[in-house]
């Protein structure tokens, strides 16, 4: 199996509609992350080296939209959160990679909500353009 640098990816083994696991939407999704879909705020760092920087919330409700489950946040030093994906106990996080070596604690983290987070019409534009692209990709997904 093809090793990935994303949290969780060993066991991220839950399937969508399609049969896609988690692993194969990181391959999808990053042909797909670029400055547009990465935060306002954090673009002037944003490069393909590091293509899942800025990406987290928008990527981390696309997965929930296509696999269910939760989305979490992991609560960063500067008092944003760092969100992730739990899907019936299936714990991943397809954006980790921008943190390079530094471990995050996905334990005990508080749920995120789309509402909350898409009061934001910029965040909530980025989401939109992200499905587009996926859904592109995947035709048959437009039925769902």
């Amino acid at each position: 199996m093809k090793k990935y640098g994303f949290y969780g990816w060993e066991t991220a083994d839950v399937k969508e509609a399609y049969g896609l696991t988690p692993r194969d939407m990181y391959d999808l999704l990053s042909e797909l992350w670029c400055a547009e879909t990465c935060a306002p705020r954090m673009r002037s760092e944003w490069s393909p080296e590091n293509r899942t920087w800025g990406q987290c919330s928008v990527t981390a409700f696309l997965i929930q939209d296509l696999y269910g489950g939760k989305v979490y946040g992991v609560p960063l030093e500067d008092g944003s959160v760092h969100c992730f994906n739990d899907v019936d106990g299936c714990v991943f996080d397809l954006t980790s990679e921008q943190f390079g070596d530094t471990a995050l604690n996905y334990s005990g983290c508080p749920e995120q909500f789309r509402e909350n987070h898409f009061a934001k019409e910029e965040k909530k534009k980025r989401y939109e353009s992200l499905r587009e692209k996926l859904l592109n990709r995947l035709p048959a997904l437009r039925e769902a």
